[in-house]
C-alpha cells in the first residue's frame, strides 16, 4: 500500500475514532446526569421555580436560561409554540444559569417582577433589548431600566424587592443544580429529566415528541 493510501486510511480511522469517542462521551455524560437526577428527584424543579403550563402535564421541559443569552432568546418562540401546540400536555420549568455579565442582576429583576405578576413580560423585554444592555463587548445591565416601565411594573417596588436575600438564595440553588447536571452553556434543556445531549432545535423537537408519544400514546395513533 502506497504512502498516499496509508495517509488517507489513517485519516478515516481517526475520524471514526473521534465520532465513536464523541458518542461514547455523550452517552457517559447522559448516564451521569440521569444518575444525579435519580438521587435528587427535585433537581429539575424546585419550590421556587417559575413554571408555565399545567401541573398535570406529563411532559416537563426544564430550561436553564440566562437573560443575556442570545440563544435563549432565539429558542423562546420555539418553546412557546410547543406549549401552544400541545396545550395541557407540556409544562416549562425555568431555572437559572447566569453566565453572562450582569445576568444575575437581571434574574433579581425578573424575580422581583414576578411578585407583581409581570415575570414573562419582563423576560421578553430583556430578550428584546439584549443588544442594548447585554452587548458582549460592552455590557450595560443598568440600561434595562429605561425599558421596564412599558411592562406596567411599579419600578419603585421592583427596585426594593430585587434586594430580597431570598432571591440570591434561589439563584445560588439553581447554579448548584446546573453544576450538578453539568450545564455549562445556555440554554440547557432537559425533557422529563432527559438531557438534550446533541444541541439544536430539531433535536429538542424530537426529544419532546418522543416524550409526548410515550406519555400520550392515544394522541399519536
Amino acid at each position: 500500500m502506497d504512502n498516499k493510501k496509508v495517509f488517507i486510511l489513517s485519516i478515516v480511522l481517526m475520524l471514526m475514532l473521534f465520532v465513536t469517542g464523541g458518542l461514547l462521551f455523550k452517552s457517559q455524560e447522559a448516564g451521569k446526569i440521569e444518575s444525579a437526577a435519580s438521587k435528587n428527584s427535585n433537581i429539575f424543579i424546585r419550590e421556587h421555580s417559575q413554571t408555565l403550563g399545567l401541573n398535570s402535564a406529563k411532559v416537563v421541559i426544564t430550561e436553564f436560561l440566562d437573560p443575556g443569552c442570545e440563544t435563549c432568546s432565539a429558542f423562546a418562540p420555539f418553546i412557546k409554540s410547543a406549549l401552544d401546540t400541545f396545550p395541557g400536555k407540556i409544562k416549562l420549568v425555568v431555572k437559572y444559569a447566569p453566565l453572562h455579565h450582569g445576568a444575575d442582576y437581571m434574574v433579581k429583576i425578573l424575580e422581583a417582577a414576578r411578585k407583581q405578576g409581570k415575570y414573562w413580560e419582563t423576560l421578553q423585554v430583556m430578550y428584546d433589548k439584549q443588544p442594548v444592555w447585554a452587548s458582549h463587548s460592552n455590557p450595560q445591565p443598568d440600561q434595562i431600566w429605561q425599558f421596564l416601565p412599558q411592562t406596567g411594573l411599579d419600578i419603585k417596588k421592583l427596585k426594593n424587592d430585587m434586594n430580597d436575600p431570598e432571591i440570591e438564595r434561589l439563584i445560588q440553588q439553581d447554579i448548584a443544580d446546573a453544576q450538578t447536571l453539568n450545564v455549562t452553556k445556555t440554554p440547557g434543556f432537559f425533557v422529563n429529566g432527559k438531557p438534550l445531549v446533541s444541541f439544536g432545535a430539531e433535536q429538542l423537537k424530537e426529544l419532546i415528541l418522543s416524550e409526548l408519544k410515550s406519555n400520550y400514546p392515544n394522541d399519536f395513533n
